[in-house]
């Protein structure tokens, strides 16, 4: 909602914030008092990401040019009790600062409400961080506050200004040149806020990394930071905290990282890195972005986070290169040609490389890496040819045979005499895996066999192809001869001559299986489908399926158990002449239920197992 009113200074409009945001608003002032010299945090950070947006803009558009000492300025006022953060960074519109500051996915607001409930009252600080309401922080210490922003490169300034009550106004401003000023109008409790002391110590505390130079102060200025950047400070000189607050503050994160790289490369092309493995996964979704975002600067500059420097397998980590063989006014296009650059993209992704591998003999430790950003890193396996021998090794699966996680080389070691192949499962459901009657030849003749479930292993095996000159092989591509290992405890029945009821159920499913045949690799199940030996594995073949890319002609094979109870009853039935084409469509069916499929024809499975239940009831006296 919104309406407008005249003034003598023009045109008032008045907009309600929408009912998920007068909460957050709410949560943010009361439940987080206590912490709330984070706001400045906050408002820094914004003011120098505006800052750096306009230097990179004016890259390629000289009218957005900065002045020629850019800076962040905090201006404690006693008299008129506000406190303004100015910038001279791109500024904003009037529909930038309408949708920036006057909305907020809803979301996001029910997320944070939940954790600000779950967390302790040290770890709420970070909450503001996690959810991206920075701003609105503000109001933890002001009853009133004003945006006055103009936009590099017009003439236009507008004022947006709220109490934080449910509503906010837009009115033309005034500002000499492009930027913006965040005036805050203080509580009462709030006067530290107004001591140049307390400001020091508090971006001394939380943006002392920060390049941009940070100032305090009207008429007579005192230094805010030291304007250090953190990345280039020798690392003795350098705390765990102050590696964890660069880090939340590079990454947009709340959590502490779970590994820090900082290192100086000489030689051909020199640079500094200072990059960070997350702890956990990020609020978004892994899958929402898929673009590696780590900062390029040159010679503390920000250049851009399209670089690229890593690849997009890599993409949860964060983290700053800083390099001086590149030229400041470097270009999107020129940094697609440019040696020096590609240089340093294999130098950081050879190092954080190097950097889980060493992690990875730590199995306790590497457990929750992996579990963040196992499937992202799977991804390396097929995007990336030339690493597939280094990425292989940090591979870690769930298994048939084994507890927790193992490792391909730890499958090796495991396998049985005359093994040759690394055996593998793919379905959906991870829970059902081990359950699967696809294993059960495999755990009775102590085959292991690992369970894969992410998004991506239907894909990287085929890429892979083999680890230590053992191939993979998916258990449901064509017939697997275990004929050749004994199965373990009492040994196994021979299993009956099928030849009539193969028959007979071929000649019952005709096109929808392109065989039948016995198998060896059942226990406890009547059936179990397999891919025809060619093409694509069955999970595979639902997923093509189910993108609207089916394979008609690749019909699964229905193997049967001859020592299941249910298949010898059919074969007699065969032997005696009855007509076993509904078992047989009933048969296929279950296959398929078993391996996470549906039935072919759901409705008339259903009529068939209603039937045989009302069957089995005897009848009245």
């Amino acid at each position: 909602m919104s309406d407008s009113e005249k003034t003598s200074t023009g045109t008032v409009e008045r907009h309600e914030f929408g009912a998920e945001v007068g909460r957050l608003l709410d949560l943010v002032v009361h439940a987080l008092y206590s912490d709330r010299e984070i706001f400045l945090r906050e408002l820094v950070a914004n003011a120098a990401d505006a800052t750096d947006r306009r230097r990179f803009a004016a890259l390629t558009d000289a009218a957005l040019s900065m002045p020629e000492s850019p800076k962040v300025r905090i201006v404690p006022d006693k008299a008129g009790r506000t406190l303004t953060v100015t910038d001279d960074g791109l500024g904003m519109g009037k529909e930038e600062l309408t949708r920036d500051l006057g909305t907020i996915a809803r979301s996001g607001t029910r997320a944070f409400s939940q954790s600000l409930a779950e967390a302790s009252p040290g770890e709420r600080p970070n909450l503001i961080g996690q959810f991206g309401v920075g701003f609105y922080s503000a109001f933890m210490v002001a009853d009133r506050v004003e945006v006055v922003s103009r936009r590099a490169g017009t003439d236009e300034a507008w004022t947006w200004a709220s109490e934080g009550q449910g509503s906010f106004t837009l009115t033309p401003g005034s500002r000499a040149e492009p930027g913006t000023d965040v005036v805050l109008h203080l509580k009462e409790d709030a006067e530290e806020f107004l001591e140049p002391t307390r400001l020091q110590h508090i971006i001394r505390k939380w943006a002392d990394h920060i390049a941009l130079p940070i100032v305090i102060g009207g008429t007579e200025e005192m230094a805010g930071n030291q304007g250090t950047a953190l990345w280039r400070k020798p690392k003795g000189e350098i705390d765990e905290d102050g590696y964890a607050e660069f880090y939340r503050h590079v990454a947009h994160a709340f959590d502490k990282p779970w590994a820090t790289l900082h290192w100086r490369a000489e030689g051909a092309t020199e640079f500094t890195a200072l990059l960070f493995v997350p702890g956990m996964k990020p609020f978004a979704a892994v899958e929402g972005e898929r673009e590696s975002r780590v900062r390029l600067h040159v010679r503390r500059m920000f250049i851009t986070d399209e670089a690229g420097l890593l690849p997009n397998w890599l993409r949860f980590v964060a983290g700053v290169v800083d390099t001086d063989d590149l030229p400041l006014n470097v270009s999107r296009e020129m940094l697609q040609a440019t040696p020096a650059l590609s240089r340093i993209r294999k130098a950081v992704t050879g190092r954080v490389l190097s950097e889980l591998g060493s992690r990875a003999k730590n199995a306790e430790d590497y457990v929750g890496f992996w579990e963040n950003f196992g499937p992202v890193v799977k991804e390396g396996l097929i995007e990336d040819g030339a690493r597939r021998a280094e990425i292989a090794p940090l591979l870690r699966f769930r298994s048939s045979t084994a507890e927790g996680w193992t490792s391909l080389a730890e499958y090796l070691g495991r396998m049985k005499d005359g093994q040759d192949e690394i055996f593998y499962l793919i379905a959906d459901d991870p829970d059902a895996l081990a359950r699967s009657p696809q294993v059960e030849g495999f755990r009775a003749r102590g085959l292991e066999v690992l369970l894969l479930s992410d998004h991506v292993d239907a894909f990287w095996p085929d890429h892979l192809g083999e680890y230590e000159g053992k191939k993979l092989r998916s258990i449901t591509q064509g017939a697997v001869d275990l004929s050749r290992f004994a199965a373990e405890g009492e040994a196994a029945e021979a299993a009956p001559e099928l030849g009539g009821l193969i028959e007979a159920l071929k000649t019952a499913l005709g096109e929808d299986v392109s065989d039948v045949r016995p198998t060896d690799r059942l226990v406890e199940s009547a059936v179990v489908l397999a891919s025809a030996g060619y093409g694509p594995d069955l999970q595979m073949q639902r997923l093509l399926r189910r993108a609207g890319r089916g394979l008609g002609a690749l019909a699964p094979v229905l193997e049967v158990n001859g020592r299941h109870p249910l298949v010898q009853t059919l074969a007699r039935r065969v032997e005696s002449g009855e007509d076993v084409s509904d078992a047989a469509g009933t048969l296929l069916d279950l296959a398929r239920i078993q391996d996470g499929d549906t039935p072919r024809d759901p409705v008339a499975f259903a009529r068939q197992i209603a039937s045989a239940l009302a069957a089995k009831d005897p009848a009245p006296s």
